[in-house]
């Protein structure tokens, strides 16, 4: 466990050099600016616009963050053939998947609370409600949601040589089931065979990434998703991500890493 976590450690440290923890705060900068024209205007429903748009730039900005440094992690090790020395500590390749894992999904989390604590403060210093607990379950879900999709990359990036193609990839499949995934079962029923059994099949195979969207809770002042379901979708997650890492790591167990 002290090796998966100083594996983490690496990352994490690795964000702070590169632009992307610059990138964070800029994007933060930005959010705060946008939610800040509230301050223009006295209508409720362009509020909730403005929030449905910060809203919108956190998942937006959290799923780049997230799989553009995923993507690079391992196809950069075996480049700069850093891998061979980290192997030799002696680190096991579940190790690296682990401890690789863990380093972006905290890199991740952090960048969360800064997006929604300045979300949060801006938006209350003006509607003067602070829904904390909302917010937390906001945060917890979209942060489990990227739990699997971190993994997901993962294991792209086991099979795919190039970053480039690893965050291509994942962004077409994220983008793919957060805007149809919900929908794929009806379209399933109106498609005939076996053009239906195959969509429908898809549909129970696939994790719903769009379960994880509290948006419009937020953005509509609704009342708390019940802690039962948020349990329950954070199992959910949790079992999707063991799946994506497992599969990563038997990949990379049988992966030659000369080639």
């Amino acid at each position: 466990m002290n090796k998966i976590i100083a594996l983490a450690g690496v990352v994490l440290k690795e964000l702070y050099r590169r632009k992307d923890f610059y990138v964070l705060f800029v994007l933060t900068a930005l959010l705060t600016v946008a939610a800040g024209a509230v301050n223009f205007f006295h209508d409720d429903k362009i509020i909730r616009y403005v929030k449905d748009i910060c809203l919108l730039l956190i998942w937006v900005s959290a799923l780049v963050i997230a799989i553009v440094t995923t993507a690079r992690q391992i196809p950069a090790e075996r480049e700069a053939r850093t891998i061979f020395p980290l192997l030799a500590k002696p680190v096991s390749r579940g190790q690296v998947i682990a401890g690789k894992f863990l380093g972006c999904w905290l890199a991740t989390g952090v960048a969360l609370v800064v997006f929604y604590f300045f979300f949060a403060i801006i938006t209350g210093s003006h509607e003067h409600i602070w829904p904390w607990a909302l917010y937390f379950q906001a945060l917890w879900l979209q942060w489990f949601m990227l739990a699997i999709v971190i993994a997901l990359v993962v294991l792209g990036s086991i099979y795919f040589a190039a970053p480039s193609s690893t965050s291509t990839i994942s962004f077409i499949v994220v983008v793919g089931i957060l805007g149809i995934g919900s929908h794929l079962r009806t379209i399933a029923l109106q498609q005939p065979e076996p053009m239906q059994f195959i969509l429908t099949l898809i549909y129970f195979c696939m994790p719903h990434l769009e379960w994880f969207d509290l948006r419009d809770f937020v953005v509509y002042d609704q009342s708390l998703v019940p802690w039962l379901d948020v349990a329950l979708a954070t199992i959910y997650a949790a079992i999707w991500t063991g799946i994506f890492l497992l599969l990563a790591w038997l990949g990379f167990r049988r992966k030659n890493l000369t080639t």
